[in-house]
């Protein structure tokens, strides 16, 4: 068993070399930058399991080049499955083993959740560009351990001030062709427009500033500290991950309309990047050094917010070159850019009470609506079975009711939620789409025996409008308790993966407009998230934290905080992670690992083929899953069932009844958690 107290627990490789000169310990001896010879590293073992894995045959360091490093770049993969982490005062969890490192030793000098959150977010846009970075936006929820008080904060991007309704759909008032380019399709030589890349789809920037307030609320350490770690790997460099080369290698032709991308990402040749090749940044470097000593400013005033400027204004990229519609984006978009700070969604669950992100999101409301659907169903009969460290096999009910749910909640999602900045909800809050007769009353819409397929919005006495489903998943996910009980769930993205393939001293800009509808009415009506100027498109991002529910009502003690990327199924993940916890009594990998599933509102359920207890296989003559029992139940309910592999990158922490922290990190991507932690 692992020795659980932090003090250094020496090997005997580790008493050859003086305290504070052990190269195990070293976080970027993988790159070179330790002292000591390349043997004495390779066998070195771990003195502290603070901001270490552990594992069986001991601890190791992210970077440290020891057999085990979870920082070691590995072929991306479908699945692989992770081991429950367990905590004593301060836990991380990130998408990235280097963001995860960044954030863990920031807590670990006694810096806040935010601090830490301010790390990774810094790390994640280098070592994941291609899922977040300066270039995009957040939402997060920080819940304060001596207040008590739970606040989120909006880093939504915005369209321009001279975005009009038609701004995602014509070229102009007088043009009215879709914005270019248009490009031909290789294999069928169709052509088609690609929203993404033009200047169009491009939002001011908000994660940064977002970041900034959220600091200046409850930062601890120096601003200027909370940048090195994200700094030093962008100089020295990093291995390039599984996840960022298969990225690479799919954005391969677009990323050349963009000269600074293809450098950066693409070889002299027009090839992608490869696995565990070292890549450099100097220029990210360069932005963040600029951040750390100027402030969150100096992204959106001066020489950087005019070549962000530029970009969005770029009129022809590619070889041979095409025509791109500019973007309207001005200087005057970023200075005046607000990070805003809302009221966070929270209502009870059963016993529980789950606090989300407000509008523009639809996350939180969309979640704590399946979740009030569900309440008025004993979930607990429906357990999963066969119960392993992946989370078991989901049953045909359990499953059935918890998609029903979600169809409901989804079609009020597409309807109703928008940025309340200029669209209210029905009633002027979330009260009324979260009204527990309300959601009794869409419960009753659920058969046992059959799926509903789509579902009907709910009415409500308001004027007709329209509904839109669009988003995308280019997006990273963290979850962070320090030392002092506080909590961040952030949840960050640039849109579609590698956003709109443009790039800027160092980062890529998102596509995030594109989560807007392109048109604002349809047979229904107006359509709430339509675009208007310095309007912030709907989002489903959904950092989530759940806490004891007190016998007067009130919100109890810390539980649990969770969240994931995904697009439009973060809803679908984030709800099967709570369900997993709160009904079925999984712990945080179990709950995290367990199959994704779930449905928006169309009559396609999503069952994730890539998970080792679902059965993906093509029968002859048969669908996919046929040889599946899961599936085939679900497909005798009526389900349109998909057994495509799932994309999500879940990470929960879990504060046990004994105040031990317990963390999963999603085994479908690359995630790690870190904290001061022991083998209990």
């Amino acid at each position: 068993m692992q020795h659980p107290d932090p003090d250094p627990v020496f090997s005997p490789v580790q008493r050859r070399f003086p305290a504070g000169l052990v190269p195990g310990l070293c976080a970027t001896l993988l790159l070179g930058a330790c002292g000591g010879s390349s043997s004495d590293s390779a066998v070195a073992a771990v003195a502290d399991t603070q901001c270490a894995q552990v594992t069986d045959s001991g601890s190791v360091v992210v970077g440290s080049g020891l057999p085990g490093d979870p920082g070691a770049p590995e072929p991306a993969s479908g699945y692989r499955a992770k081991n429950l982490v367990s905590a004593k005062t301060y836990m991380v969890i990130t998408a990235n083993p280097y963001a995860s490192r960044a954030g863990c030793e920031v807590l670990k000098k006694g810096g806040s959740a935010v601090d830490a959150a301010v790390a990774v977010q810094m790390v994640l846009g280098l070592v994941e560009p291609q899922s977040s970075g300066l270039g995009g936006g957040a939402f997060m929820l920080h819940f304060d351990a001596k207040t008590k008080k739970v606040e989120s904060y909006d880093g939504r991007e915005t369209a321009p001030a001279a975005a009009t309704p038609d701004y995602l759909r014509t070229i102009s008032d007088s043009n009215t062709a879709p914005p270019l380019p248009v490009l031909t399709a290789p294999e069928s030589g169709a052509s088609f427009n690609l929203l993404r890349q033009s200047g169009r789809s491009i939002g001011t920037p908000g994660a940064v500033r977002m970041l900034d307030v959220a600091y200046k609320d409850h930062g601890s350490l120096p601003w200027k500290d909370l940048f090195t770690e994200a700094s030093t790997l962008a100089s020295n460099g990093f291995p390039i991950s599984g996840r960022m080369a298969a990225a690479i290698d799919g954005a391969k032709v677009l990323l050349q309309t963009d000269p600074e991308a293809a450098a950066y990402f693409l070889n002299a040749d027009g090839s992608a990047r490869v696995l565990g090749s070292i890549i450099k940044n100097p220029a990210y470097a360069a932005t963040l050094n600029t951040l750390a000593s100027s402030g969150a400013n100096a992204l959106y005033t001066g020489a950087i917010a005019q070549n962000i400027v530029n970009k969005i204004k770029m009129t022809s990229g590619g070889s041979p070159s095409f025509a791109i519609t500019p973007g309207l984006t001005e200087l005057s978009d970023l200075a005046n850019y607000q990070a805003k700070k809302r009221d966070p969604v929270c209502t009870s669950y059963r016993s529980y009470w789950v606090c989300g992100m407000g509008a523009p999101s639809s996350g939180g409301i969309t979640v704590a609506q399946a979740l009030g659907i569900l309440e008025n169903f004993y979930l607990t009969g429906y357990q999963p079975t066969s119960l392993d460290i992946n989370g078991g096999k989901p049953t045909v009910m359990g499953l059935h009711l918890v998609s029903e749910a979600e169809r409901l909640a989804y079609a009020d999602r597409n309807k109703y939620i928008a940025d309340t900045d200029f669209v209210a909800l029905p009633g002027g809050s979330a009260a009324a789409l979260l009204d527990k007769s309300y959601l009794r009353s869409r419960a009753n819409l659920i058969d046992f025996s059959k799926s509903m397929g789509t579902a009907s919005a709910g009415v409500f006495a308001s004027p007709a409008v329209g509904s839109s489903a669009t988003e995308g998943k280019g997006t990273t996910h963290m979850t962070i308790v320090d030392k002092q009980g506080n909590v961040v769930v952030m949840t960050t993205t640039i849109e579609s993966g590698m956003g709109s393939f443009r790039m800027t001293n160092g980062f890529l800009l998102n596509n995030q407009l594109t989560d807007f509808s392109v048109l604002s009415t349809d047979a229904g009506g107006a359509i709430a998230n339509s675009v208007a100027a310095n309007k912030r498109p709907r989002s489903s991002m959904a950092p989530t934290l759940v806490f004891k529910l007190n016998a007067d009502g009130s919100m109890g003690d810390f539980l649990l905080g969770t969240g994931s990327p995904g697009g439009a199924t973060i809803i679908q993940y984030v709800v099967k992670t709570l369900v997993g916890v709160l009904d079925w009594g999984l712990n945080a990998q179990q709950a995290t690992s367990l199959v994704d599933f779930g449905a928006a509102n169309s009559a396609t359920t999503n069952v994730g083929g890539e998970h080792p207890n679902v059965n993906n296989s093509t029968p002859a003559g048969g669908l996919a899953g046929g040889n599946d029992a899961l599936v085939t139940g679900l497909r005798a309910l009526g389900h349109t069932v998909s057994v495509n592999a799932q994309s999500s990158g879940i990470s929960t922490i879990v504060k046990t009844s004994s105040g031990v922290l317990e963390g999963g990190a999603d085994p479908r991507r690359e995630g790690l958690a870190l904290g001061d932690s022991f083998k209990p």
